[in-house]
């Protein structure tokens, strides 16, 4: 009988729990600082012989849009607007891309209802390149792909500030490449790997 007691207290906390996550809502919205640090591995261009090609760090603003399946399973839409990043051949300047790197994970979260609340997450980035203006010697145009496809992980956890109020840190890293040519030829010279370390926070409101 205190086997069947137990299993039945067991049952009505999930419950309680299940409820509790349903009366919070299946969305959240979360506000966030974003430092990206870029990875820059890259050899130098296909001979080795160009030097290395470096996009700068960046601080900007982050909004996330996450939706919850079930308590445990959400998915998040990261979005921002594109971001100007300078760029560097072996230590000089070439000029300065934009990118747009909207990008969505697949999350599970470990302790859906408690008051710190972990998660991972495993999903897929896109970036879009634009506003492209990159020299070399201010005589040797260059152009780059404009689409990157890669993969991201993150982990981070949500802290309850107060009902339906939360503030969250969060880490991500993504893949995103392109491959650098001259303008005149085609000729393909290096490649950019950005690659970026995303650490941000900021605060979400669930409804």
């Amino acid at each position: 009988m205190k086997a069947i007691k137990w299993v039945g207290v067991a049952a009505l906390a999930a419950v309680a729990g299940a409820a509790q996550a349903a009366d919070e809502g299946n969305w959240m919205v979360r506000a966030r600082a974003l430092y990206m640090n870029v990875d820059n591995d890259n050899s130098g261009g296909l001979n080795g012989a160009l030097g290395k090609v470096e996009a700068e760090n960046k601080v900007f603003p982050e909004v996330d849009v996450t939706y919850f399946f079930t308590p445990n399973i959400a998915a998040e839409l990261i979005l921002t607007y594109p971001q100007k990043h300078d760029v560097e051949l072996a230590g000089s300047d070439i000029g300065s891309i934009k990118h747009l790197p909207p990008t969505l994970t697949l999350q599970y979260h470990f302790n859906p209802t408690g008051t710190i609340r972990p998660y991972a997450g495993l999903g897929v980035n896109y970036t879009r390149f634009s506003s492209v203006d990159l020299n070399v010697g201010g005589t040797t145009p260059l152009k780059i792909d404009r689409d990157s496809w890669g993969w991201a992980v993150q982990v981070g956890a949500d802290y309850q500030l107060a009902p339906q109020w939360f503030f969250n840190v969060d880490l991500k890293y993504v893949t995103i490449d392109t491959d650098i040519y001259v303008k005149a030829n085609d000729t393909k010279v290096t490649k950019l790997d950005i690659n970026p370390l995303l650490f941000s926070v900021g605060i979400g409101y669930r409804f």
